[in-house]
């Protein structure tokens, strides 16, 4: 059943290899789909505008910052706002419970939260604590923002209430893992910065506040504030020990160990290495972070 009340946000650089199949997931189910470019120097736009998804484009700065431009300036009609990754698509449940669902919200709920599966190498990753994820991704158009983060960002509602919805969005990146680890460097980076963040009380304009008995995000936030009173280069270890082991993940296979293991322990190996090598320049106080920063990365906090 197609909604006639519910557009789409797809953030794109270089995504030809999955922007078709994203969108054809959405045709015949949403009412707009708009695709904002940080231009893309492939097919990105041509295969998206031939499907019917309207082109924006501005220059990238961090995802938060490009997420709320495309608030600001797309012209959304539409009562609610779907976001959703260019290597995303929904599943058929997603697709025709979404219409029913949300014509059937009272007026108090602002934001509905829906299942992340994610595949990797083909695998859906279960275990690991990787399945349920909910991730509010559905909002009324006007009453939610992209916290101001360089990493980990969420949307936020204003005061609404937030549901959960049954349905799953899957997350299955194409691309090899050369791509993978390339782009985890780069989040690394972002990563670091958004720890320090934490640690030395930099500044969000929205900030989803950490709770252990919230909301998905709330709870992931808490968690995150109690990972960084771990020490640097520990902290990786215990949190590999605990998804792989604990939390099952060796019952993902081969796929999962590399999952589990780059994404659990090598990337977050990486950014503590990223924070070390921040403090030996002599960042130790917000003012020598901060220069370091924008030194090293370029990045203007």
């Amino acid at each position: 059943m197609k909604s006639d009340n519910i557009s789409v946000i797809i953030m794109t650089f270089n995504e030809q290899i999955h922007i078709r199949r994203c969108i054809t997931s959405l045709i015949g189910f949403v009412d707009d789909i708009y695709v904002l470019d940080c231009y893309s120097t492939d097919s990105t736009c041509e295969i998206a505008e031939s499907l019917g998804a309207k082109i924006y484009k501005n220059n990238w700065v961090n995802y938060s910052t490009q997420f709320n431009w495309a608030l600001d300036n797309l012209p959304i009609k539409t009562e609610w706002i779907l976001r959703l990754d260019a290597d995303e698509i929904l599943d058929s449940n997603m697709q025709m419970k979404m219409s029913f669902f949300l014509n059937s919200l009272q007026f108090d709920v602002d934001g509905v939260q829906v299942r992340l599966k994610r595949f990797f190498l083909g695998r859906w990753i279960k275990f690991g604590g990787m399945y349920p994820i909910y991730l509010l991704r559905i909002f009324r158009n006007g009453k939610a923002r992209c916290e101001q983060r360089w990493m980990d960002e969420h949307i936020c509602v204003d005061s609404g209430k937030i549901v959960n919805m049954e349905g799953d969005i899957i997350d299955n990146n194409l691309n090899n893992i050369g791509w993978w680890t390339e782009k985890h460097n780069s989040y690394a980076t972002r990563e670091a910065i958004s720890l320090l963040g934490n640690m030395h009380n930099f500044s969000s304009d929205c900030e989803i506040l950490g709770k252990i008995f919230g909301t998905q995000a709330e709870k992931k936030r808490w968690l995150k504030q109690k990972y960084t009173n771990f020490p640097l280069f520990v902290r990786p270890f215990l949190y590999f020990i605990y998804r792989y082991f604990i939390m099952l993940g060796f019952l993902d296979g081969k796929e999962g160990l590399i999952w589990h293991f780059l994404q659990g322990f090598w990337y977050r190996f990486l950014v503590d290495a990223k924070i070390f090598e921040i403090y030996l320049k002599g960042g130790k106080d917000t003012a020598s972070i901060k220069r370091i920063i924008k030194q090293e990365y370029g990045i203007e906090l």
